[in-house]
């Protein structure tokens, strides 16, 4: 009985067996890597990445859409919303990312392997711009009237050694952040049955794009190509579920016999 259980536990938890979990973290940790290398080759210019700032705020004032200063502004009048959208900042990547593709595997299976898909696309999208166009975050230019609302909110510097080992602080075009809110939260608003949570995950690219902008970690044009990189990466997805339709679709067929 107690072998029995476990093999239904486990059967519950990795419906495709150990092996398949340990490919999909290989798979996001080469991910990760490929990110650390894109990293190491940006490194020296940074004359380059604040050009290319200035580039997008020139940009931006000629469409009229240079709105980042005033958005900053208005939201510092209230610390709740600026510690808010600091908190989301910190965990959109980490916690709310890694948490909805582990409810994604263990508990919507069958539509995991189309969002990993997306993903993989887009970070190999990202980390052509990245090379092609390092970027300095609107944080990194006080002289607009920006201000780093998360080192504030955390205490610690994000241009410092231990922030600047993890991440690329150049890494701006395309907003990864909202690209991936748009891959978690959309497909998340159509598997979920409770309308709250569905409403929530529709929001959620939007609160995230709002909060990029809040705490001057991106431009309006790095949401913009963010989104669009998002897009890319579905219709990808959606040409290679083509190639494995029982593996790769986001809704299984069986789903649609069903229905």
């Amino acid at each position: 009985m107690v072998v029995q259980g476990l093999r239904s536990l486990l059967a519950r938890f990795m419906p495709h067996g150990p092996w398949d979990v340990l490919r999909q973290v290989a798979l996001f940790a080469g991910a990760y890597y490929a990110y650390r290398l894109v990293r190491g080759g940006v490194d020296g210019r940074t004359s380059d990445a604040f050009e290319n700032a200035r580039t997008l705020i020139d940009i931006e004032r000629t469409l009229n859409i240079f709105v980042e200063p005033s958005i900053q502004a208005w939201a510092s009048g209230s610390t709740f919303v600026v510690d808010a959208a600091s908190w989301i900042y910190i965990n959109a990547q980490s916690s709310v990312t890694l948490g909805a593709l582990v409810w994604l595997y263990l508990f919507r299976n069958e539509s995991f392997y189309f969002v990993r898909n997306m993903m993989v696309v887009a970070m190999g999208i990202a980390l052509v711009g990245y090379v092609v166009f390092p970027t300095a975050p609107p944080r990194f230019l006080p002289e607009w009237g920006f201000v780093d609302s998360v080192a504030a909110f955390t205490g610690i510097p994000q241009d410092s050694v231990a922030v600047n080992a993890l991440f690329n602080p150049y890494a701006a075009v395309p907003s990864m952040h909202v690209a991936f809110a748009l891959m978690i939260g959309w497909p998340l608003a159509r598997l979920v049955k409770w309308r709250a949570l569905k409403v929530f995950w529709y929001a959620y690219p939007g609160v995230v794009t709002f909060v990029i902008v809040v705490t001057a970690n991106h431009w309006i044009a790095d949401a913009v190509l963010g989104a669009m990189t998002a897009g890319a990466s579905a219709y990808a997805a959606a040409w290679l579920a083509r190639a494995r339709p029982e593996a790769w679709r986001f809704a299984p067929r069986r789903a649609e016999v069903a229905a």
